[in-house]
């Protein structure tokens, strides 16, 4: 069995933080009904890259890497009896998460209180930009909005630039895994207590929380860190260094691989330098430590160094393209690159979820769903509903 076999999901969620999170838990196991849209859907299935099939057929790789596993179910939430639908599926669900802006779900009649009136044992997860509370509250936001307003955009760049986004979607990822986190110590609060809960889960908070090391220096030193590119404000060394054949490689290590980074590089001088043993003085003395070994990587090609600094056990690796390290050896060994096959693109490559065990089965991925392909069966599996009532629903577009 896998870890969470029998747990049921209802995900009214949209877009990727909340779909990165109930995939994740589709993956180890549960039944994730998705709450879509007639007609559209989770309006990333419009969304860039589209992948075209053979009956010229579109799909899109954005709703592919979140909505794996899942089944797919269309409600027309603005109708009474889409509503009621919905409510009866929550009735049966032990976590319901949702990200429409505060207030919404209530209007619907779906609501935490009104989930709870029937299913008090329910985790309700409410996932919005800004929280429930606090003069934030109504506005809108977007991945980036938050990396701004949150202070990860400022530390984020080189020095002598303007502030820069992180590559990915952090602040949407990051997210999905602490809507994730809500989900399961909901579910072990509810094995000792009983009773399901509410989870007022801002994505702003979210990326204030993850501040962590910066605000530390804050706290201790008053200090606003700045941006230092890939170095490290507390460690030198610790940065991307280019080497003679114009590849990058990052180098990040402490006190005891100072001496065979050192020998590797051939930098004598520095060696003899007993003060430079410590590493608050090579942070006092940044300029001087990283200008000696910029210049010195500068002069040697990027493997053999590699092979070199690994020999000498010091903490290195290459700087690596997306393609890189999709091929890299250790990607496969892993079997992190996986694929599913799906009704109107074939076979699709896809990221394994990160976790092996002993004791369960492992995570498999899974085939991200038709719009509306599991609607029918839903309402008549898990509601009883009859091919009439059904065919009644969707003629008053219900569904």
């Amino acid at each position: 069995m896998k870890p969470l076999d029998g747990l049921v999901v209802l995900d009214f969620s949209r877009v990727l933080a909340a779909p990165l999170a109930t995939m994740i838990l589709a993956e180890l196991g549960a039944t994730v009904i998705k709450i879509e849209r007639p007609g559209g859907g989770d309006e990333t299935r419009q969304w860039e890259p589209t992948i075209g099939s053979k009956d010229g057929g579109q799909e899109s790789g954005y709703f592919f890497a979140f909505n794996r596993a899942k089944q797919s179910v269309t409600l027309n939430l603005k109708s009474k009896k889409a509503q009621d639908i919905a409510r009866r599926l929550a009735a049966t669900a032990d976590i319901v998460v949702e990200n429409f802006p505060p207030g919404t779900m209530a209007e619907m009649g779906l609501g935490y209180e009104d989930i709870k009136a029937i299913n008090p044992r329910a985790i309700y997860i409410a996932n919005t930009g800004f929280g429930q509370t606090g003069p934030y509250a109504q506005r809108k936001g977007y991945d980036t909005i938050f990396q701004a307003m949150s202070g990860l955009m400022s530390l984020t760049g080189e020095p002598d630039r303007g502030p820069a986004k992180a590559g990915l979607p952090m602040s949407d990822l990051t997210s999905g895994l602490w809507i994730a986190i809500a989900a399961l110590s909901g579910l072990a609060g509810r094995a000792q207590g009983g009773q399901g809960c509410f989870v007022d889960l801002s994505m702003f908070d979210a990326q204030v929380a993850q501040l962590t090391i910066a605000a530390a220096r804050f706290f201790a030193l008053g200090e606003v860190p700045a941006r230092t590119g890939t170095e490290h404000p507390g460690r030198v060394p610790s940065a991307a260094f280019q080497c003679r054949d114009g590849r990058w490689l990052h180098i990040t290590g402490s006190d005891q691989h100072w001496e065979p980074l050192l020998k590797a590089l051939g930098l004598d001088r520095l060696q003899q330098d007993e003060a430079l043993k410590k590493n608050a003085v090579r942070v006092e003395r940044r300029e001087e430590v990283m200008g000696a070994l910029r210049y010195a990587i500068s002069r040697l090609d990027r493997a053999p160094l590699l092979q070199a600094l690994e020999k000498a056990d010091v903490p290195a690796g290459p700087i690596n393209a997306l393609d890189e390290v999709l091929a890299d050896p250790h990607t496969r060994a892993r079997g992190i690159v996986g694929s599913f096959q799906h009704p109107v693109v074939g076979r699709f490559p896809a990221l394994r979820l990160p976790l092996r065990y002993d004791g369960y089965e492992n995570p498999e991925i899974g085939r991200p769903p038709v719009l509306g392909e599991h609607t029918d069966e839903v309402l008549r599996d898990r509601l009883g509903l009859n091919a009439d009532e059904i065919a009644a629903l969707r003629s008053e577009k219900a569904i």
